[in-house]
């Protein structure tokens, strides 16, 4: 239990109470925001926003600039989603639904550019340092995908989120974010949850979308 405890908080030995509690702070917001798009509230984005935000402060600080890229994509996809799970378009509401073809090719688009445009930030700041930022590349790509995913109300979101979260877990924990680490693997408790929901939802509306 020593051991354990000393792997969590070694990292923070010489963290001051400010950088921890700002962290606790992102972290907190973060839950809240996957808690209410398991339930598609509209309130993940603004709690989102808040989360994504701090976390670009954070990455900035201790140098982790995939994870900093993510993070402002986040809070401008959030601001996107927010206006689409808001806007009212031939008098309804953006609906949960299934993944076209063209859906999917978008969002492979996505990844991949994402991950080679990662790539070219880390080879321009001379920051492949470690194993740490190869994987770095490979959630940045899965998280931007993912992402896009959510604002369009897409039930496959959850699955590239739970990817994500199972790579994120000890990633974050290797990087001495143990708070971090925590909340990804709430993360991925939640993001089970929530492809379950979302697609008990989208379920009664299904219809052959492959075209």
């Amino acid at each position: 239990m020593d051991t354990i405890l000393d792997f969590f908080l070694q990292p923070y030995a010489d963290a001051t109470p400010l950088s921890i509690f700002i962290e606790v702070t992102a972290v907190t917001f973060g839950l809240l925001s996957v808690i209410f798009a398991k339930k598609g509230s509209i309130w993940v984005y603004p709690t989102g926003i808040v989360s994504t935000m701090i976390y670009v402060f954070i990455c900035y600080k201790v140098g982790y600039y995939g994870d900093l890229i993510i993070n402002i994509y986040y809070t401008i996809m959030s601001v996107y989603g927010w206006y689409l799970w808001s806007h009212i378009t031939e008098g309804k509401m953006l609906s949960i639904t299934w993944c076209t073809k063209k859906d999917w090719i978008t969002t492979l688009l996505i990844t991949v550019f994402t991950m080679i445009f990662t790539i070219g930030i880390y080879l321009y700041f001379h920051k492949f340092e470690s194993w740490l930022n190869y994987v770095d590349v490979l959630t940045t790509g899965l998280a931007f995908g993912s992402m896009w995913l959510m604002a369009k109300k897409k039930v496959e979101n959850w699955l590239g989120w739970i990817v994500t979260d199972v790579i994120s877990v000890p990633l974050y924990f290797a990087k001495g974010l143990g708070f971090t680490g925590i909340q990804f693997t709430i993360f991925l408790i939640l993001a089970w949850q929530g492809y379950l929901i979302w697609k008990k939802d989208a379920e009664p509306r299904k219809t052959v979308t492959l075209q």
